[in-house]
């Protein structure tokens, strides 16, 4: 009795002691993942989860966001998930997106997962219109993306209609231009056919450092009213603070870089920024709604402290980051190329191959045409023999002819005719004996030159035959070491062909760790080809708006387009703005 109520008593305990738990939804922006979250759980906790469920190690960048009143709040690390002003209903839903953006992405971003979470992101804003994008940008960007998913072009594959379902430029950009889908994709594949080599991780690369320099990537806008109560907006970013017309989002009035700010302060939904210039007049502000305040004060926080971070040495942990992706890159680069070498070798040797073929093909009907050629000779031979014989038997029967001809006029005279008449007949019939006679000599010996004539071409027919006979011999000879050859070329490409050459020597390579060093110094090489990129870049976007200006309809420009038509580059644009006077 008192050990069931011990286990009762038991179990129970444990029942207590269970932790209890709530579903929470995270979505990604390629993925959506579920968790059992404990209720004791603070922010940071269900962030790390959800960072290494992803094998995210760039966590600064990221943060979870939730909607609460048409008003966006980021989940604070050290606070409990539940004490969030989140819906109570399960699962609970965040999603996880870059709450901070680098200066640099090529320098900042090491991860792939971190480079590929920050273009799907930074592409759907562009798509979306949240970020203004240039039309011929706009083209070039769309390639990249295409590069990024599809891999290389190819023509047999890639046929005309394989974007027509793909969202890849801004519906601003499209009713901009009198040009149909087919010619939209014509363009984007021009310049997605010259990617090529490009992986999937590079492409996206090539995407964000485009899609860096627009004026409004990275830019968190709020409504503002500064203190005589004009409306502006505040512009929240990684260089720092701008004050831009609501009107015009491109172009700020004027910006408070960090390190040109001694101190942003809050107090009663009031912030004051006060330069480090002591010339400059203090700049105050607030908006409407006290989340909204608190939301520039984190991101304040935030984009200050990572501006500060990225003026000091890297941490041991990034410094690993970056030597693990330098490793992995360089390891790749040299998969790819091994990978191009067997590629090249293995259609060296299907060339090959298939030459070998053709030509063993060729040496057969080469083969065939030659033994016919001895057959007829053959047969030839044969009938000039067998007319021969015939002509030599014709001969010898004219011979024999001649010869009665000629005992027949010895006893036609032997015999003598009295009678004038016989005589007369005689000598006529003598006569003609004679002529026949002669007629038969000459046919005799027209057959004897005849037959000896037959001989001389019998003769030659039989040496034509001999000739024939060795040239089968030695295209027989020929085609046996083809054969050889062909069964070989498909493992191996043969080093020497006495006929013809069609293998380039294979290049030796070898994978030893000194390739490493190499490798690296390869790859600080296309840092120095960066800026001469760029300038072939740049042409490259001025000649594709050069040949869509004419096709575009000025009656459907937006406020944006005439407004980035007469602006310059974003790094001018700021520096413009940090010498406007403050209002």
């Amino acid at each position: 009795m008192a050990g069931a109520i011990a286990s009762r008593m038991s179990f129970s305990s444990l029942k207590r002691k269970q932790p209890k738990t709530f579903i929470v939804r995270i979505i990604t922006m390629d993925a959506e993942m579920e968790f059992n979250c404990e209720v004791k759980w603070k922010g940071k906790d269900l962030f790390d989860l959800v960072c290494r469920t992803l094998g995210l190690r760039e966590t600064w960048f990221f943060g979870l966001q939730y909607t609460i009143k048409d008003t966006i709040a980021w989940l604070k690390m050290d606070k409990k998930v539940l004490d969030h002003d989140v819906p109570k209903e399960e699962p609970v839903t965040f999603h996880f997106l870059a709450k901070f953006y680098p200066e640099n992405v090529e320098e900042e971003l090491v991860q792939e997962i971190t480079q590929h979470l920050f273009f799907l992101q930074v592409k759907k804003q562009i798509l979306d219109e949240k970020i203004y994008c240039p039309p011929e940008a706009s083209v070039l960007l769309a390639s990249y993306a295409v590069q990024a998913k599809y891999g290389d072009y190819d023509a047999s594959v890639h046929k005309r209609g394989f974007l027509a379902e793909e969202e890849l430029l801004p519906k601003r950009v499209i009713n901009l231009y009198q040009m149909t889908p087919e010619m939209w994709e014509e363009r984007i594949t021009a310049w997605y056919a010259e990617h090529r080599g490009r992986t999937r991780d590079e492409a996206e690369m090539e995407y964000l450092k485009i899609a860096q320099d627009t004026e409004m990537y990275g830019v968190n806008y709020f409504l503002i009213r500064n203190k005589k109560g004009t409306e502006l907006l505040l512009g929240v970013d990684a260089l720092g603070l701008h004050i831009y017309d609501p009107e015009n989002r491109l172009t700020p009035k004027t910006s408070f870089p960090w390190n040109e700010i001694r101190n942003i302060s809050y107090s009663d939904k009031e912030f004051t920024i006060k330069p480090l210039d002591k010339k400059i007049d203090v700049f105050k502000f607030n908006s409407s709604k006290l989340r909204v305040n608190k939301l520039i004060l984190q991101l304040c926080i935030g984009n200050h402290d990572l501006f500060m971070r990225r003026r000091k040495s890297d941490s041991l942990e990034v410094q690993q980051m970056k030597a693990q992706a330098r490793e992995e890159k360089a390891r790749k680069q040299m998969e790819r190329q091994r990978l191009a070498r067997e590629k090249q070798m293995r259609e060296e040797a299907e060339r090959t191959r298939d030459e070998l073929e053709r030509r063993l093909l060729q040496l057969k009907e080469e083969a065939q045409m030659a033994n016919d050629a001895l057959m007829r000779s053959e047969e030839t031979a044969d009938l000039l023999a067998e007319k021969a014989q015939i002509t030599e038997e014709e001969a010898k029967l004219l011979a024999q002819k001649a010869a009665d001809a000629e005992q027949e006029m010895q006893r036609i005279k032997a015999t003598a005719i009295r009678s004038e008449e016989e005589k007369r007949l005689m000598e006529q019939k003598v006569l003609e004996t004679e002529m026949l006679a002669l007629k038969m000599a000459e046919e005799s010996e027209r057959r004897a030159k005849e037959a000896e004539q037959l001989k001389q071409d019998l003769q030659e027919a039989r040496e034509s035959e001999r000739r024939a006979k060795q040239k089968l011999l030695e295209i027989t000879s020929k085609t046996t070491y083809t054969q050889a050859a062909a069964t070989t070329s498909s493992s191996v490409p043969p080093v020497d062909l006495p006929s013809f050459s069609m293998l380039s020597d294979s290049l030796p390579y070898d994978f030893k760790d000194t390739d490493m060093k190499r490798l690296s110094m390869e790859i600080e090489k296309e840092k120095v080809e960066y800026m001469e990129k760029s300038r072939h870049l740049q042409e490259q976007l001025n000649e594709l708006k050069t040949e869509i200006e004419s096709l575009k309809l000025k009656e459907r420009e937006t406020a944006m387009d005439i407004m980035h038509e007469n602006a310059g580059s974003k790094q001018n644009t700021i520096k413009k703005g940090r010498r406007a006077v403050c209002i």
